[in-house]
């Protein structure tokens, strides 16, 4: 019997598993997460979760059952504290040694700590777990004023939530202007407006020069420029980083992320990589993604392939976000040299696409599902496309795949 091991109860871990069985029902597969829970959805935590809509435990990644239900073994609690690529063997912090004949590593990521706002200090919080959420949503109801660092997608969640529950937020952003990574000057400053319209003050251009605590509890915080903010809590949104410290220390060959190749395999042959914590090839040299369809989609593909099938990872990325009534989509590969064409559409709907020696390769839409939706089609299946009808919205997308 082939014994397969996967650490990490995320996305990517959770699916790797799955798919490992599928590919070799006779296999057996453990799943070890360091949370004391069934492996949860984690982009509810900076929106539904913090509002009280739903529970982690509501969104199980796995389907009701959990991975049990797929013939999974699931270990809770189970904390890596080395990988012995000799032995083959994977140690946990309790001493246990568990032998693999193959491993998949999909250890995620972790929040990049702003040094005056350190995670741990009273009244600071970073969002990356179920308890972090619940932590955070009780301190919001306890709260007049939040401020939040870093104007993303994580920081601009949690800054819509907190305004729906009538805290007051200020976000700091350090760029020339919010959600830079993601999406275009013209929509990040519709997307400034909607969170202006509702209460939410958003600083750019603004460094963090320093942080104290005040005698009542509540932090001040000085900016680069001298400005003084007084907060209840602060949330710090300031990105994250690979967890690629298990794999670096086991030798394996990491730069900025566990480097694989097309089938998720890392410079050892017995081991996989997959998820957030990866660099794979992508179509313009080595990336890394942070986002839930990359990590379910590779994830995937490395479990199939460390049960034996020869699959290699080749997906359009995208994501989304959820602020307040406005739902962000993207998918696609920007291209630098790509031009830009904006769509018309009405009431709060927005849509930006590019285009690149006559393909579509990136497109972002504000509640436009639907024609996101035609987009990544077009996308994936490598259409020609022609910018005028692109930018006329009575010509449908899903129109343009007939042609």
């Amino acid at each position: 019997m082939k014994h397969l091991l996967i650490i990490g109860g995320g996305p990517a871990g959770t699916f790797a598993a799955i798919a490992a069985r599928k590919q070799d029902p006779s296999a057996d597969v453990t799943l070890l997460t360091d949370e004391a829970c069934e492996p949860y959805e984690k982009p509810p935590l900076s929106k539904a979760v913090l509002l009280g809509k739903v529970l982690p435990a509501d969104a199980l990644i796995a389907g009701p059952g959990g991975v049990a239900r797929h013939g999974v073994r699931l270990e809770l609690s189970a904390r890596c504290a080395a990988v012995h690529r000799g032995d083959r063997e994977v140690v946990l912090q309790d001493g246990r040694r568990l032998h693999y004949d193959a491993l998949i590593i999909a250890t995620g990521s972790l929040p990049r700590e702003v040094p005056q706002l350190p995670a741990g200090r009273p009244r600071v919080h970073y969002l990356r777990t179920e308890s972090d959420a619940q932590s955070l949503k009780t301190a919001l109801r306890e709260s007049r004023n939040l401020l939040v660092i870093g104007g993303g997608l994580i920081g601009l969640e949690v800054a819509a939530s907190a305004a729906e529950l009538g805290v007051r937020t200020t976000v700091l952003e350090v760029a020339p202007r919010i959600l830079s990574r993601v999406c275009d000057e013209e929509t990040a400053a519709d997307l400034h407006a909607a969170h202006r319209q509702r209460g939410v003050e958003i600083l750019v251009n603004t460094t963090l020069r320093s942080a104290e605590s005040m005698t009542d509890g509540r932090i001040v915080v000085v900016t680069g420029a001298g400005e003084r903010f007084i907060a209840d809590i602060v949330v710090v949104g300031a990105g994250i980083r690979p967890n690629d410290a298990l794999a670096a220390a086991a030798g394996l060959a990491t730069d900025d992320g566990v480097l694989v190749d097309k089938q998720c395999r890392t410079s050892d042959a017995a081991i996989l990589a997959a998820g957030d914590v990866v660099r794979f090839p992508g179509p313009r040299g080595r990336v890394r993604l942070e986002n839930w369809g990359h990590a379910l989609d590779q994830g995937t593909v490395a479990g199939r392939n460390a049960a034996g099938a020869h699959d290699a990872y080749v997906m359009v990325p995208s994501f989304w976000s959820e602020q307040f009534d406005l739902y962000i989509q993207g998918v696609g590969w920007p291209v630098p040299e790509a031009s830009r064409v904006r769509r018309p559409l009405n009431g709060k709907r927005a849509m930006i696409l590019e285009v690149s020696d006559g393909l579509l390769t990136y497109a972002m839409g504000i509640n436009a599902q639907r024609d996101l939706a035609a987009a990544r089609r077009l996308i994936e299946r490598r259409v020609p496309v022609n910018p005028a009808a692109l930018a006329d919205p009575a010509q449908p997308l899903a129109g343009m795949l007939k042609r």
